[in-house]
């Protein structure tokens, strides 16, 4: 089931398309959980990739699969820069501020907003999404706010990537022959 859920809702990380991708995941056992992530972690680590969980709750826990290369690249933009520094994180060491988010998401029952830039959002909208709610032009797999064309085609990359992806898992593909080795 752990395999599917990463197929079905990081195919875009996975593929290189998308700098991470978070979903929530039921669990039995906290130990046997993190025994899952840690098998997990020593398979995707060759392709570029860690897994780790952001938040224990209620017998669910948030996932966080990411490429570190693509996220560090992603938090030095000058706009995400000016973002995670106003939220109070240590800018510069995404690790550091993967650690201060998991801190975030334990202190505040719903997600923070700066949440996107781990995702691999385009900054400008995380900023639109802070600062200007109400103002977005569309909304797809986030809440647009700047340049629409360039997330229309973002979107439908995802959406084409998590099709293929879920076809070819249900074909009998392992999660390592689908992860693209990559940043």
């Amino acid at each position: 089931m752990l395999s599917e859920d990463i197929v079905r809702y990081c195919a875009p990380t996975m593929a290189c398309i998308k700098t991470g991708s978070m979903f929530n995941c039921l669990y039995q056992s906290r130990q046997e959980m993190i025994g899952k992530l840690r098998i997990l972690n020593r398979m995707l680590r060759t392709r570029g990739m860690r897994i780790v969980p952001l938040r224990w709750k209620d017998g669910r826990v948030l996932i966080y699969l990411y490429r570190p290369e693509m996220l560090a690249e992603d938090l030095m933009a000058p706009v995400a820069l000016q973002l995670l520094c106003e939220c109070g994180y240590s800018c510069g060491n995404p690790e550091r501020c993967i650690v201060q988010l998991m801190a975030r998401l334990r202190e505040n029952g719903e997600f923070p907003h700066e949440i996107g830039l781990f995702l691999g959002y385009p900054p400008a909208d995380v900023d639109g999404f802070m600062h200007r709610k109400d103002e977005w032009k569309i909304c797809g797999l986030w809440k647009v706010y700047d340049d629409v064309e360039s997330a229309t085609k973002q979107f439908m990359r995802c959406r084409r990537c998590t099709q293929e992806y879920m076809r070819r898992f249900e074909g009998g593909c392992s999660l390592s022959s689908l992860a693209v080795a990559g940043k």
